[in-house]
């Protein structure tokens, strides 16, 4: 009761700044939710020119003056103030979400397209984030078990020439710096070139690396109803593979995690280590035939080298008065080469049948992917295998090893066409419905290299999407749907383990939800959505042997979700987010690995906290001074589907401090974990638990010439 009465007061206490750099500075104009097109002009997600209020699915806008504000640098920070949506460790190698309960590494898109491969995204060159949640295979294709999450990048603006630039320096000495440069080219071609560095550093001993990237993009407007955008980015990544701490064996359990040791590094400070090098080519061409008729078309080819190797806790450690005289650690190194090509066009088009409305899609889509992945096993010089236990010290004193045992060489082979229609039917001034289904032809062939085997496997679906939705009023909708998706159970980054027909079957989700969306103003919004997520048989880690996968025969998340975001005043915004979710594992009738079958059955779904609550306000106190105060609770979760070791609650306070030195330019001071409180965010597995950042401050300088 003192935590909610602690939260609310942050909800009703006037905290966070807008920016009040207007229109002409480096900072976009803010996106008021309410009422906005998520429209097939500005490339998002939902492909039809709809206004928020009538899409029949819970969605968060994450704008670039929102990024901004916070001094968010990953979609890690994202999605921290982002109700139903929670932060995996991803091994600390790559982005991993939690939404809805549904763990994901590849259900991210950009402008629209797939961008599924394993790499940290940065947020540089993004004009919004747009987090859609609950399935639905006909606007995204295969996967989206939970939801998606679409980043739009930055266009080039044809009416004025700008250089913005960012800089800044937190407490670990960790710094970033940003440029944007716009330049219009006559009346009729816009250039537009984005960059960014980053030099890592945290809490953590022996973290460092740094990454940087590039995108440079063109508009070319052909004619007064075509316009040509081509783009190019290059994204370099070099870090070290932080994965936490191990858990502490309790008995009787569930186990929890290691405290006291947040700085401790349990891998190789020379043998934990990623890279990545991506090339990402996309042009797209928009064509408006009439004031009723548009289409585009868009084509994307990228390249990726990924490859990291780590050792990590592999074995929960044994306390004896406070401290352990040893840890197991394990490792492998995995490299991986994938090249996309996405070709995707839309036509949307707007008539009426006598009184009756209608907003039809339709859109073809074809993929290709080709994947060479490798992997390698640790071997420990002292008794030739891959598991050691090891004396405990700070820091780890590791004997000999290297990356030398084959384990795993697989090629892989995915082709998609996929053919998609949805009707939005206008019925009358207050009801209509949405109707549309998806086709998805899916070909997999998996050659196992090392194994001298292959299998092909090819998957036609369909996936339907139905939506209903009643406006007593103009501002107020109550809507109802009802969608579906699939995913190949070979896992969203196509490793299979298993080159069988039950492993590499689609897994099937289901997803009923209802709500009710209120634009109380213009400049306010208030959102709640209650829904059904129900899943089917799908693969998870094993939770002894993180190298192995048992297939789970399924889930159920039951939740509610309430957001709340806009101008209370002329001088406080807010957002304000809630979540309740009642994660179970149906059954385990299949199991594998050292998992018996049913022995799951009832668990809770992993990293699935029951309730989470965010608060972010912002208070203007004049023309120059503005500040901010944010608060973020994470009910307590289970990390695998076994249970056997519980993640503890927390609250953490931020802060932030704004001043407008001119028009132009502006210092900002962000502070992250205000009281310094101890907490771990994520994890990965059983033993692999990241620690909270202590108390951490970033200086920021924003100027545009």
């Amino acid at each position: 009761m003192r935590l909610s009465a602690l939260l609310l007061s942050t909800v009703l206490s006037p905290l966070v700044a807008t920016s009040a750099l207007a229109d002409d500075t480096p900072f976009e104009d803010e996106i008021v939710v309410t009422g906005q097109y998520l429209s097939l002009g500005q490339v998002n997600a939902v492909k039809t020119p709809t206004p928020i209020i009538d899409i029949p699915q819970s969605l968060t806008i994450v704008t670039a003056s929102d990024i901004a504000e916070q001094s968010f640098l990953s979609l890690a920070d994202v999605t921290r103030y982002t109700p139903g949506v929670n932060i995996s460790q991803g091994e600390g190698h790559r982005d991993a979400i939690i939404i809805r309960g549904n763990q994901t590494t590849a259900d991210f898109f950009q402008d629209g397209l797939r961008d599924d491969v394993q790499y940290y995204r940065p947020l540089y060159n993004l004009q919004q984030v747009e987090i859609l949640r609950g399935a639905n295979a006909l606007l995204f294709g295969r996967g989206g078990v939970g939801g998606i999450v679409n980043r739009v990048t930055k266009r080039p603006d044809l009416r004025d020439g700008f250089t913005d630039v960012t800089v800044s320096i937190d407490t670990f000495g960790a710094h970033y710096g940003a440029v944007d440069i716009n330049a219009p080219v006559g009346d009729t071609v816009g250039i537009r070139l984005n960059g960014f560095y980053e030099g890592l550093e945290n809490h953590r001993d022996f973290f460092d690396g740094e990454r940087f990237g590039l995108n440079p993009t063109v508009d070319v407007e052909l004619g007064p109803l075509t316009t040509l955008g081509l783009s190019y980015e290059y994204l370099d990544d070099d870090r070290v593979v932080d994965r936490g701490v191990p858990s502490v064996a309790v008995a009787g359990g569930p186990d929890v995690p290691l405290e006291g040791f947040d700085d401790t590094f349990f891998g190789s400070p020379d043998g934990n280590f990623t890279t990545l090098q991506a090339h990402i080519l996309r042009g797209r061409l928009d064509h408006r035939f009439n004031d009723d008729l548009r289409g585009n078309a868009s084509i994307q080819y990228a390249d990726y080298d990924k490859v990291y190797q780590n050792l990590y806790a592999s074995e929960s450690v044994v306390l004896t008065n406070g401290a352990f005289p040893e840890v197991e650690l394990d490792g492998y190194r995995d490299a991986t080469e994938r090249d996309n090509f996405l070709a995707q066009a839309n036509l949307v088009g707007e008539f009426d049948t006598g009184s009756i409305g209608h907003t039809v899609l339709f859109g073809l889509e074809y993929a290709s992917q080709h994947t060479d992945n490798g992997r390698l096993d640790n071997r420990f010089a002292s008794n030739g295998d891959d598991q050691l236990f090891i004396p405990f010290t700070d820091p780890l004193a590791i004997p000999a090893f290297a990356f030398n045992v084959p384990a795993r060489e697989r090629r892989s082979n995915v082709y998609v066409f996929s053919a998609y229609a949805q009707n939005q039917i206008d019925l009358t001034d207050q009801f209509k419905i949405v109707l549309g289904g998806r086709y998805d032809n899916f070909d997999i062939d998996v050659t196992d290299i090392a194994g001298n085997a292959q299998f092909t496997r090819t998957d036609e679906e369909i996936t339907p999407r139905l939506g209903a939705i009643y406006k007593p009023v103009e501002t107020v909708s109550i809507y109802a749907s009802y969608s579906e998706t699939f995913t190949p159970r070979s896992g969203d980054q196509f490793l299979t383990l298993n080159l069988d027909t039950a492993s590499t079957r689609p897994q099937f989700t289901e997803n009923l939800e209802g709500g009710v969306k209120w634009d109380v103003r213009p400049d306010l919004s208030v959102t709640a959505a209650v829904f059904s997520l129900d899943r089917k048989g799908f693969t998870s880690i094993d939770p002894d042997n993180q190298q192995q996968l048992i297939t789970i025969d399924g889930a159920t998340v039951n939740g509610l979700e309430l957001q709340l975001i806009g101008d209370l005043t002329d001088r406080w915004s807010v957002n304000a987010g809630y979540s309740y979710m009642d994660g179970e594992v149906e059954d385990l009738s299949f199991g594998g690995g050292t998992v018996g079958a049913g022995t799951l059955n009832g668990n809770r779904t992993r990293q699935t906290p029951e309730h989470t609550l965010s608060v972010w306000n912002s208070y203007q106190f004049d023309s120059r001074w503005s500040a901010g105060l944010g608060a973020t609770y994470q009910d307590s979760y289970f990390v695998r589907e076994d249970n056997s070791v519980e993640v503890p609650d927390f609250v953490r306070f931020d802060a932030a401090v704004y001043y407008d030195m001119s028009d132009t330019l502006r210092l900002q001071l962000n502070v992250e974990n205000l009281f310094d409180t101890d907490y771990f965010p994520d994890a990965h597995s059983n033993d692999n638990i990241s620690t909270g950042e202590p108390l951490n401050a970033r200086l920021t300088m924003q100027k545009r010439f």
